[in-house]
């Protein structure tokens, strides 16, 4: 098993108040949001492989003739 490591950070009291919330809200521990979030974000930046990079060449050529 991996060690867990804490990561401090800054935002503004509101947007912390309406984030817990709404993870209260929803039943969930803001950690897992957080986690969850910072997992999506490096997979959104990580480059596309191969099949994937063509595929969406695909599709926005196909978008642009309509």
């Amino acid at each position: 098993m991996s060690k867990e490591v804490q990561m401090s950070i800054k935002m503004e009291a509101d947007l912390r108040d309406r984030f817990m919330a709404v993870a209260a809200d929803q039943h969930r521990p803001a950690a897992q949001i957080v986690r969850e979030l910072m997992r999506r974000f490096i997979d959104e930046s990580e480059p596309p492989n191969a099949l994937t990079a063509k595929t969406l060449r695909k599709s926005r050529r196909d978008e642009s003739a309509r």
